[in-house]
């Protein structure tokens, strides 16, 4: 088994097929499809169950994608150690992610990275459970994985990084009926639109409330959590969601309110034990300093009298407009 094997796989496995992936790595097809037949000689397993002219993985090749992945992020790591020392020229981060986490804040960190190193790739997997994203993590198929806390610590490296701050996001036209902040203890029978009973974000709300003596009124429950914020904004009633996603409410006109007591969800990093490829290392540095900045320009706006939604809104603003002006230049240097 060598790396050319390994890389041959992945590619299989990530194109769906031995076509696309020889297109992909510009190789003959009969050359990638006897190198992975090679491969399964060479480990005395089927790898993929030949169904028509398609390929399904088998248990063990399943079994193989996350080590195959692990060994060719060390080589990469290796490679970019002796060659591009305090420089990032490419590599790819498998990142495993709670589906809430993935817009706000996984996002904004990825975009950041990816403007200033735009040669490394992302895969991301979102998943509604942590034992999933920790289950992606420990296989070696993805190198990190992004929780809310608690994050479990057994034979894994753990971070915590920020806390999320969680908004009330109402219909337009609905400024009269809410203060700001809004006292939660006076949430009670207000219809809320929320994500499905048994994920991690629902769970948190769902907990906070009844902290403050509320008992949640889910007038519509969703399975996929892009669908909470059209609902509400169409007039389907009133959702509890990451700061981020409340100020994209604002645009379409959505009423935003911080809570009282604030709201917030502790959110970390999980990993191997190890060295991490420096691609990870380097866009966890980013993130991190993308968290910095953003709690010490929210604090010196809030010192000129706006409220903690108005300080997000105006940062957002500031930083979209630098992005436009910079996206128009580097399209004039193209």
């Amino acid at each position: 088994m060598d790396l050319r094997q390994m890389e041959y796989f992945l590619a299989v496995v990530d194109c769906g097929g031995v076509t696309r992936a020889a297109s992909e790595l510009r190789v003959a097809q009969p050359s990638l499809s006897q190198a992975v037949r090679k491969l399964e000689s060479d480990l005395g397993t089927e790898l993929f169950h030949r169904v028509g002219r398609g390929l399904v993985l088998s248990p063990a090749g399943e079994a193989l994608v996350g080590p195959a992945r692990m060994i060719l992020r060390e080589v990469a790591s290796a490679e970019t150690a002796v060659r591009d020392v305090g420089a990032m020229r490419g590599g790819r981060i498998d990142i495993a992610s709670l589906s809430d986490l993935c817009s706000d804040p996984l996002s904004v960190w990825v975009s950041k990275f990816r403007r200033r190193h735009p040669e490394v790739r992302f895969h991301v997997e979102e998943r509604d459970s942590t034992a999933d994203v920790v289950a992606l993590v420990r296989s070696g198929a993805c190198e990190l994985g992004f929780l809310s806390l608690p994050m479990p610590t057994e034979n894994l490296d753990s971070e915590e990084l920020i806390d999320q701050q969680l908004v009330l996001v109402s219909p337009p036209g609905t400024e009269a009926r809410w203060p700001d902040p809004v006292p939660v203890g006076e949430l009670s029978g207000v219809s809320f639109v929320m994500s499905e009973r048994g994920t991690p974000d629902r769970d948190f709300i769902d907990h906070s409330l009844r902290l403050n003596g509320v008992e949640p009124d889910v007038a519509v429950e969703v399975r996929h959590r892009g669908a909470v914020l059209p609902i509400v904004l169409s007039g389907g009633g009133s959702a509890i969601v990451p700061l981020r996603s409340g100020l994209d409410a604002l645009l379409r006109g959505g009423v935003v309110r911080e809570l009282s007591p604030a709201m917030t969800r502790r959110m970390g990093v999980i990993s191997r034990p190890g060295r991490m490829s420096e691609a990870a290392d380097q866009f966890l540095s980013c993130s991190r300093d993308s968290i910095a900045g953003f709690a010490e320009a929210i604090a010196e706006q809030m010192k000129t009298g706006r409220s903690l939604v108005d300080s997000a809104k105006f940062i957002r603003d500031t930083t979209d407009s630098h992005m436009r002006d910079e996206n128009a230049r580097a399209a004039l240097d193209i």
